[in-house]
């Protein structure tokens, strides 16, 4: 009978390309069947929760159709204002006189690229509903926690030596940025790489090796007042650094910042104001590390996501496999260095 069975699945397959057989089990099954002849039944597939990308909750985020990005800023005065002595008020016409007067600042980015093939056993895909589903979905927070990394940590120049998160292919990370504690300032215009690498305001830790009161008091300070109330005004920071901040105590032992215990008042959700997003892809506090950024994100961050996003299902890749490809084109940039700053170990 079993034979039959298996010759009549044969020519079902070679006629319609598949079949499936289902061989009776004979024995007698005792208890609960396991391990003597009974069946395991799978639940559906599910993916567990990755934290993906921390950056793109209050960042801008754009759609392009291009191989490369330009972002163009409108910089300097067309007044006198704060420039000059001559008196911007009045009938008579002002002809341009501020300095640099109405420039722009010019810089172009590649589209950078990730993907991944996953092959999946066609045995597998028909005893577990769900799952090619959930590949699908898990890859794509896989590709989120990749960016992130990328986004954070990566520096895109020339001779870079941060490999894993992408080097000259990878995205343009904030901390690859360079700093300056006097001042921020647009990066030089035009289309090449070496254009458009800004530098951003940060403020130097007391010491390296502790966070201080004092120094979430003076990065709070050094964001200028046009970006305080701007709604995605945020404090960005690894778990670990928030920890350390919640840690901090006066004289007398109790903490600097209070639970008030209502949901607006989280332990450390908000400090001075401002929400706070962990972000478990920042540097810990640590000589030459960034552990703390403080950013008007929609103004200081944009990210350009690719509208054509690759997911491609491979029945003819390898015998008895299903394979899964999946291709994301990005790319971030720091759009206003002078909305954003950061702290410097």
């Amino acid at each position: 009978m079993t034979t039959n069975l298996i010759y009549e699945a044969v020519k079902t397959a070679l006629k319609d390309g598949e079949a499936k057989v289902n061989l009776r089990e004979a024995s007698a099954l005792t208890a609960s069947g396991s391990n003597v002849g009974g069946r395991v039944i799978y639940d559906d597939a599910f993916a567990p929760l990755r934290l993906a990308n921390p950056i793109r909750a209050m960042s801008r985020v754009i759609q392009t159709i291009g191989s490369d990005e330009a972002f163009v800023a409108k910089v300097g005065n067309a007044t006198v204002i704060q420039t000059g002595t001559t008196n911007p008020w009045g009938y008579g016409v002002n002809n341009n006189t501020g300095s640099p007067n109405i420039a722009t600042a010019f810089w172009q980015i590649s589209m950078k690229s990730i993907n991944a093939v996953v092959p999946v056993r066609t045995a597998v895909l028909s005893d577990v509903n769900k799952l090619e589903e959930s590949i699908v979905a898990d890859l794509m927070m896989e590709f989120g926690q990749q960016e992130a990394l990328s986004m954070q940590q990566n520096s895109d120049a020339s001779g870079s030596t941060t490999v894993q998160t992408g080097g000259v292919y990878g995205l343009r990370g904030l901390d690859g940025y360079t700093g300056s504690t006097s001042a921020a300032a647009f990066g030089t215009s035009g289309s090449a790489d070496t254009n458009g690498r800004h530098t951003i305001l940060q403020v130097l830790q007391a010491s390296s090796s502790a966070l201080a009161y004092n120094d979430i008091v003076n990065l709070a300070t050094a964001l200028p007042p046009q970006f305080w109330n701007n709604p995605t005004t945020a404090w960005m920071m690894h778990p670990t650094t928030l920890n350390q901040i919640r840690t901090l105590k006066d004289t007398s032992g109790l903490p600097l910042f209070l639970d008030v215990g209502v949901k607006d008042g989280a332990f450390i959700g908000y400090i001075f104001g401002h929400p706070v997003m962990p972000n478990p892809y920042m540097d810990l506090t640590g000589t030459g590390n960034f552990p703390v950024y403080l950013a008007a994100w929609d103004q200081f961050v944009t990210i350009a996501d690719h509208e054509e996003m690759s997911i491609q299902r491979l029945e003819q890749y390898a015998p008895g496999f299903v394979t899964l490809f999946a291709e994301k084109r990005t790319v971030s940039t720091i759009r206003n260095p002078f909305a954003g700053v950061r702290l410097y170990a």
